[in-house]
């Protein structure tokens, strides 16, 4: 019997969310569930998806054998938006933001991002390693077997590329999926202010042949914001990164409107994250460019903030991705359990469109649908099983993880 050969018998809902690139509007409501199917892993890859009474076509022997009667059956969680990777905490801030004073007050007077990035220079690669491999733990007992990582807490060579080294690291060493990418243009460091455009130039002239000719990073990022950068600034890095060969994403209309969604849209990004204050033309902007919608909606909680118009973006045909954007300052959490009750409370999406938004559209934001994100033939076998009937559970159970097995190319890594 090999370790990751897997027979997953019987479950209450083997909801597929079956696909091969991101879903939208009506496609997200519809999960394919199969009431009493089966699912085969071999050799790590689903081999088999069996509705109830369909013979079992291999030999069992080889296989480890799970039965999961009164149990749900979803694809492992995709998690396409955090900064996991940091040193330092941001304790402190909290309380200042409890009392009234803005992320951006903050900012401005030294913490935020800023703060972040000393306490990363300061800290070693291992003492990296050593929170990162805690921080990964404690997601996949949650459910998340693939995360986006971004760099952006260095903004500076060594930095940056100490970061991206601990999460190629990682990737190698933890069983969950790691996605690199190169976020150079975070935030503007202290010995760069005044000189914003210079700083972009840095990234462009030096980070982006570095950390392409070493592999660092899938794709790069940057935080398109008013008193960041700027849109223009936004469009000359993505473009130049473009030519390097990584995926483009970005922080997009956070805090203010500034057309981050229509410039996602105008470069094709990947996905364009956050979105809180995007404008209805930039909406339909990224509908018609299929560019994923990424929705943070633990940020705008933690910072008490509107929501993103998820249930506009839906009606409107996008495809709509949900992360947790686990960092030190704005989310410092990755709670799956908080992620499914606001989406579906607050955010007014139905459990079906929740579900499809952390499963085969966040495999998308991450140019990864075509491997994860969905029970389908071919596909990784990475499974997660509820301890409920029902993937209605997840938001309904508010705050509880109902997460009781999580199953990485065929090999159970966790038995909560």
């Amino acid at each position: 019997m090999e370790m990751n050969n897997l027979i997953i018998k019987n479950a209450a809902q083997v909801v597929t969310c079956s696909g091969f690139e991101g879903k939208r509007g009506r496609e997200m409501s519809d999960l394919q569930v199969i009431e009493g199917g089966t699912v085969i892993v071999t050799g790590g890859v689903i081999s088999h998806v069996l509705q109830p009474g369909e013979p079992i076509s291999v030999n069992e022997s080889d296989y480890r054998i799970l039965h999961a009667e009164g149990k749900a059956l979803l694809p492992g969680f995709v998690d396409p938006h955090t900064h996991f990777v940091f040193g330092g905490y941001r304790e402190e801030e909290f309380s200042w933001r409890m009392r009234g004073e803005s992320y951006m007050d903050i900012m401005n007077k030294g913490g935020g991002i800023v703060n972040t990035t000393r306490a990363t220079r300061e800290a070693t690669e291992e003492e990296l390693i050593e929170s990162g491999m805690q921080r990964l733990d404690a997601m996949m007992r949650l459910g998340i077997t693939t995360v986006e990582g971004k760099s952006g807490y260095g903004l500076d060579r060594d930095t940056e590329l100490k970061q991206l080294h601990v999460m190629r690291r990682l990737n190698e060493t933890h069983p969950m999926d790691i996605m690199p990418t190169f976020m150079g243009a975070h935030a503007v460091p202290e010995e760069w202010k005044g000189k914003e455009g210079e700083f972009i130039d840095f990234n462009i002239r030096e980070m982006f042949p570095l950390v392409s000719r070493e592999q660092l990073a899938e794709a790069v990022d940057i935080f398109c914001e008013k008193g960041v950068f700027s849109v223009e600034q936004s469009r000359r890095y993505l473009m130049a990164a473009r030519e390097h060969g990584f995926l483009l994403k970005m922080h997009a209309d956070e805090i203010v409107p500034l057309g981050g969604a229509e410039l996602a849209a105008e470069l094709h990004c990947v996905s364009a994250d956050h979105l809180l204050q995007a404008s209805d033309e930039g909406i339909q902007a990224l509908a018609e460019a299929g560019v994923v919608a990424t929705l943070l909606p633990l940020t705008a909680f933690s910072l008490r903030e509107e929501y993103a118009r998820g249930r506009e973006m839906i009606d409107a045909g996008c495809i709509v991705a949900l992360a947790t954007d686990l960092n030190p300052g704005s989310s410092f959490t990755a709670s799956v359990p908080l992620l499914f009750a606001i989406a579906c409370i607050y955010m007014q999406l139905s459990p079906e469109e929740a579900v499809t938004a952390f499963t085969i559209n966040s495999a998308a934001a991450l140019n990864r649908a075509d491997r994860i994100g969905s029970i389908d033939v071919g596909k990784q076998g990475d499974l997660v099983l509820l301890q409920f009937p029902s993937y209605k559970f997840l938001p309904y159970h508010v705050g509880m993880n109902i997460v009781e097995t999580v199953i990485k190319r065929g090999s159970i890594v966790i038995k909560n």
